[in-house]
């Protein structure tokens, strides 16, 4: 199986339709009027489509078991077709598109079978994905707003070429995969005054996002959120809570991050810990959908 575990739960849906073709009107007279010797083929597909949704992982070998949270079978008749449609909703690390499709499969299934008797012309087409919604696909693309983005990383070891980067590199490798390329990146000491000096510079450049890696523990050395914190005029404390929790689940020492994040005038800064793993999940967090601070910023009244 796929692993999933660096993804975030979020609210994800699905829609999937199967269509199940008779060949004569009685037939469709005697779904209609539930007349099907077998029984209301409604019905029991629609028990059938449940027990499938909830099931897919035991059948597709490489889908994961996952909380299904809603889920509804309806049903259309067009001409001498009826139209199975399967909503799916989970808030869960992955998708529910194979859980709506099996359903309407199986439902499609079920019809077949409890009609056959009195049609022997009946056929299951067009199983397909109608709708989905939810996860990465789903958030906006940002690369065409052509966002100013800076990397900074605070090591004095790095500074001193004593230790080679790998946090810095990593969150400008990620942000060039969101689509986001005008990246300038340096490398300073953990100092308060240079920590701050290089802030402004980039805030006074009209720079969009500066993400600082490094200072963000609780050495004496660690000065990072205190230089950036008395900078910011709007604090939005959910986006380093957020990077916490999702390292807390992997990391119990993620808590102890100092991280902070907000606005100063019109550049978000966010404060990341050091290390590769600590920035590649502070950004798996994150991103893209961090990046809607800016949108709202653009439609707020002036």
């Amino acid at each position: 199986m796929v692993d999933i575990t660096h993804k975030s739960f979020t609210l994800r849906k699905a829609i999937a339709t199967a269509t199940v073709l008779t060949s004569s009107v009685e037939t469709i007279e005697a779904i209609e009027q539930r007349k099907v010797p077998k029984g209301d083929i409604f019905e029991f597909s629609r028990a059938a489509a449940l027990f499938a949704i909830k099931k897919t992982s035991d059948v597709i070998p490489d889908c994961h078991p996952l909380p299904v949270e809603f889920a509804s079978i309806t049903y259309k008749i067009e001409n001498l077709s009826v139209i199975i449609s399967v909503e799916v909703h989970t808030i869960y690390k992955t998708g529910v598109e194979v859980e709506a499709m099996h359903g309407a499969s199986v439902a499609a299934l079920v019809m077949y079978d409890m009609l056959k008797p009195i049609d022997k012309n009946v056929e299951i087409q067009n199983i397909r994905l109608q709708e989905k919604h939810g996860g990465k696909s789903s958030h906006k693309k940002y690369s065409e707003k052509g966002l100013k983005c800076a990397v900074v990383v605070c090591s004095d070891s790095v500074y001193r070429s004593e230790k080679e980067d790998s946090s810095g590199k990593a969150i400008v490798s990620i942000l060039e995969k969101h689509g986001l390329n005008t990246v300038d990146y340096q490398i300073i000491p953990d100092d308060f005054d240079t920590i701050q000096s290089t802030f402004k510079n980039y805030r006074d450049q009209d720079t969009d996002l500066v993400i600082f890696t490094g200072g963000t523990g609780l050495s004496h050395r660690d000065v990072t959120p205190d230089a950036i914190l008395p900078l910011i005029d709007q604090e939005i404390p959910g986006i380093m809570e957020t990077a916490r929790n999702y390292g807390q689940q992997r990391m119990k020492t993620a808590m102890l991050s100092r991280g902070v994040a907000g606005f100063s005038e019109n550049t978000l800064v966010l404060t990341f810990p050091g290390s590769k793993k600590g920035v590649e999940e502070s950004m798996e967090a994150l991103f893209p959908q961090v990046l809607h601070v800016f949108e709202v910023r653009e439609n707020r009244p002036h």
